[in-house]
């Protein structure tokens, strides 16, 4: 199925479409800020040409979304599976709450990203970013991977401040560059190369969407952060 979704489509009757559409590939085009597009869907492949906007892939559970552009705010919200593939950037509030499935942007994202991920036995939610990411990445993150690859920072911080505030669960992988003034409560640990199997099947699959050189990634330095089980945020809040 195609639709055109120019100014003249409310996002209820796009959304509308999608979910009493038989099948199992939709096309977008032209898209202009309709909002909640896929969300709480499984079993289709959305392919999005333009700028859909904020929710995008909101409670997503099983669905592909691929986007041919940026993408606003809050993509992937709350989302239990399937994936959502950026090939620009996206806003604020990216994986929000996220529980499983994958974020894949290939450019930047905004502040807040992976705020509240969480995760429970296999369900493992991953964010992968090609550029940078705002302030407050990963704030309470409870579980869950965030990697961070910095591969066209414009000469900017590979990631805003306030990176990690409240983590306490997950973990984060940053290309190349610490961030700086990371939370006592955060450790952070330098490899020299990706050697855990899990985060390098994620980053060749990234690589494979976006036609990168996995091999590149894998070997280049990384700070893996992680929560500080020495150091707990609930020792922030307890009386001795």
């Amino acid at each position: 199925m195609r639709i055109e979704a120019n100014e003249t489509l409310h996002f209820q009757n796009l959304n509308e479409c999608i979910r009493t559409c038989g099948d199992s590939e939709i096309y977008i085009d032209h898209c202009i800020g309709q909002r909640y597009i896929g969300a709480g869907s499984g079993g289709k492949t959305i392919h999005i040409k333009g700028t859909p906007g904020n929710a995008l892939g909101a409670y997503l559970d099983g669905t592909d979304i691929v986007v041919e552009g940026n993408v606003q705010d809050a993509i992937g919200d709350t989302m239990n599976a399937g994936s959502i593939i950026v090939y620009g950037s996206a806003g604020d509030a990216a994986g929000y709450a996220m529980r499983g499935g994958k974020i894949f942007v290939k450019g930047n994202v905004g502040y807040r990203c992976g705020i509240h991920m969480k995760a429970y036995k296999e369900n493992k939610p991953v964010i992968v970013i090609g550029g940078r990411a705002g302030s407050f990445l990963g704030e309470y993150q409870a579980g869950g991977l965030i990697v961070v690859l910095g591969l066209h920072q414009d000469g900017k911080p590979i990631v805003g401040n306030f990176c990690g505030t409240g983590m306490h669960g997950g973990e984060m992988y940053i290309r190349g560059t610490l961030p700086a003034g990371l939370p006592e409560q955060i450790k952070a640990e330098k490899l020299l190369g990706i050697s855990d199997e899990w985060v390098r099947g994620i980053l060749c699959e990234y690589a494979a969407a976006f036609r990168l050189d996995a091999q590149a990634l894998l070997s280049d330095t990384y700070y893996r952060l992680t929560p500080d089980s020495e150091n707990p945020y609930h020792r922030m809040y307890t009386n001795n």
